[in-house]
């Protein structure tokens, strides 16, 4: 096996692409290390596929820089040293699963054998079946399989389980685990949230062709509205409670109090000082979904 490569996987400084009138990717900085697991998510048109695209060496950029491990877009996936899972990739429809990744790995140095490819993939059960009746699913995890198959040290993947049923992202993911755990690099497009908050490392929100958010889940969430202290307090003062420090509203429901706050340490130490009959204090996060409308919604762009 090819040892995984040292430096900086993915560098993109300053990309810009515009189309006409539209501007798809404006200044986008992004650096991603060895090993990282990277989910990219922002609603329809927010750059997230046209960066993919320049990523790729499939669309060349009007402005800015692109490596791969040190490499040119183009070198890189010559080389092997990228592998790519795209939604409209075609299929050859007359040749067989096995077929295909065979023919794929025969194209690469170093290429992994088809056997555990479709093993990890999902598609030992289709190996001999054409790609003409393979259902949606299975074609994407042949997608899979074909960038899988020439051993890269990153894969890049865009919607990667649209069209699988529960069962099959599961086991796609477990599949995924076992690349990454070699120390390779992921970087993944998807609209499946319940995915980027189990599975990536870091989550780079983008909208407008700009990153507005880059970090860990439990960053993102932080960067779009802070945390919320719920508590039991009965017959609290809603006009007290949104005067605590750190709070920037406040709700009553019956006997539940609810504070949604940008210091939540300050406002639970107020809390409990001024009103020492509250109890089942309990301090959490926004999730991910709640984060990702609160930074790509239409209302807060500029």
């Amino acid at each position: 096996m090819t040892p995984v490569r040292v430096g900086t996987a993915i560098t993109l400084r300053g990309l810009r692409k515009r189309y006409g009138d539209v501007v798809a990717v404006d200044g986008v900085d992004l650096v991603v290390a060895p090993g990282e697991v990277v989910a990219l998510l922002g609603p329809n048109g927010a750059g997230k596929s046209t960066t993919i695209d320049m990523l790729l060496g499939l669309t060349a950029p009007d402005d800015g820089d692109v490596s791969v491990f040190g490499l040119a877009p183009h070198e890189a996936v010559t080389r092997g040293v990228v592998g790519a899972m795209l939604q409209e990739a075609a299929l050859p429809e007359d040749a067989t699963v096995a077929e295909v990744v065979g023919m794929v790995g025969s194209l690469h140095d170093d290429p992994l054998p088809t056997a555990e490819v479709l093993r990890r993939s999902g598609i030992v059960d289709v190996a001999n079946r054409r790609c003409a009746k393979l259902s949606g699913g299975q074609r994407q995890r042949t997608r899979f399989a074909i960038a899988l198959v020439g051993n890269p040290d990153l894969l890049v993947l865009d919607e990667p389980t649209t069209a699988m049923d529960v069962s099959a992202r599961k086991e796609f993911w477990t599949s995924m685990r076992e690349f990454t755990d070699q120390g390779r690099t992921v970087l993944f497009a998807t609209h499946y949230l319940e995915e980027a908050e189990e599975f990536a490392d870091r989550v780079v929100l983008m909208r407008g062709g700009k990153i507005v958010a880059d970090g860990t889940v439990a960053a993102v969430r932080e960067a779009a509205s802070g945390r919320t202290v719920r508590a039991t307090l009965p017959g609290a003062d809603r006009e007290r409670l949104a005067a605590l420090p750190g709070v920037t509203a406040a709700s009553v429901r019956g006997d539940r109090i609810e504070l949604v706050c940008t210091d939540a340490d300050a406002a639970a130490r107020a809390l409990l000082i001024e009103f020492p009959r509250a109890k089942d204090l309990e301090v959490s996060s926004v999730g991910l979904e709640a984060a990702f409308l609160a930074l790509t919604s239409e209302q807060e762009q500029r």
